[in-house]
């Protein structure tokens, strides 16, 4: 009898450490917010806020952007591993005023009622209900501000490391502005046309006048083009801008009709330094 108990008592430890076994050390970490190297699981809506906390993160932090490459925030629906990878994660960052967060973070929160949630554009002051805050460099300082307080507030112990990364990255920021206000001081004509209208709080910062193809989110009508074909040439337009998240055919009509370019330029892209400067090089280029 004594035998059988300690058979039965063994037996069920060894079923007790084995399912306690098939939870993993990284398992562990990741419902705490961490990768298994220790670094913080933050989510973001789009790429841009990659490069945001990742330069105040470092080596800290494993970035994941809810929005891929190509899509539009204004019809994406995440998948439903996605909102299983929110479970998981510490800090979830907004842009702010975006369709999608609109629609889906009420979803996205209550899969984790642990993860803090942040709205770094809080404090800007939103023109119309233009969501593209991000596209002013002046107004990513505050967006990067607002990161650097959150990721403070749940990792107290590398404060003075985000601090750090912060600053420098905020003087990154301030280059960036006087480089574009360099590249766009010699451009006398300064309407442009694009196709989806992303770009004002940019043109406010710089000068600049766009005219959109895109009103509303809806696709302009024959006359819309005819009309949008005569203003271009009343004000010696030849290039239409667009993004690769839109269809280009609008704006390849008016380009034929005014003999122009159609010139992409990425609202969403990745490298966010890298990419502002490649936008306000190729309006340098092309506003004539």
């Amino acid at each position: 009898m004594r035998t059988k108990l300690v058979v039965f008592l063994f037996l069920a430890a060894l079923i007790c450490g084995l399912i306690c076994g098939c939870i993993s050390p990284e398992e562990r970490s990741r419902e705490q917010g961490q990768e298994p190297d220790g670094q913080i699981q933050i989510i973001v809506s789009i790429l841009p806020q990659k490069e945001f906390v990742e330069q105040i993160g470092g080596r800290k932090v494993a970035v994941t952007v809810m929005i891929p490459p190509g899509a539009s925030p204004a019809t994406y629906e995440p998948s439903p591993g996605q909102l299983q990878g929110v479970s998981r994660a510490k800090l979830y960052v907004q842009i702010g005023h975006i369709p999608f967060e609109n629609e889906w973070m009420e979803n996205i929160e209550s899969a984790n009622r642990g993860m803090k949630v942040v709205d770094s554009s809080e404090g800007i002051e939103i023109i119309g209900n233009d969501p593209h805050t991000w596209l002013s460099p002046a107004l990513a300082r505050t967006q990067v501000e607002h990161i650097s307080d959150a990721l403070i507030e749940i990792d107290p112990g590398n404060s003075e490391y985000y601090a750090r990364n912060t600053e420098d990255y905020l003087k990154d920021l301030s280059d960036l502005n006087e480089d574009i206000r360099n590249n766009l001081s010699e451009i006398k004509n300064r309407k442009f046309m694009v196709y989806h209208p992303a770009w004002g709080y940019f043109a406010r910062d710089y000068q600049l006048e766009q005219v959109p193809i895109e009103i509303e989110g809806k696709e302009p009508s024959a006359s819309d083009l005819v009309r949008l074909a005569d203003t271009a040439r009343a004000n010696n337009i030849t290039t239409v801008f667009t993004s690769p998240q839109f269809n280009s055919e609008s704006a390849e009509v008016i380009a034929d009709e005014i003999g122009g370019t159609v010139v992409f330029i990425d609202p969403l892209a990745k490298d966010y330094t890298a990419n502002m400067r490649a936008v306000s090089a190729a309006f340098a280029r092309y506003l004539t």
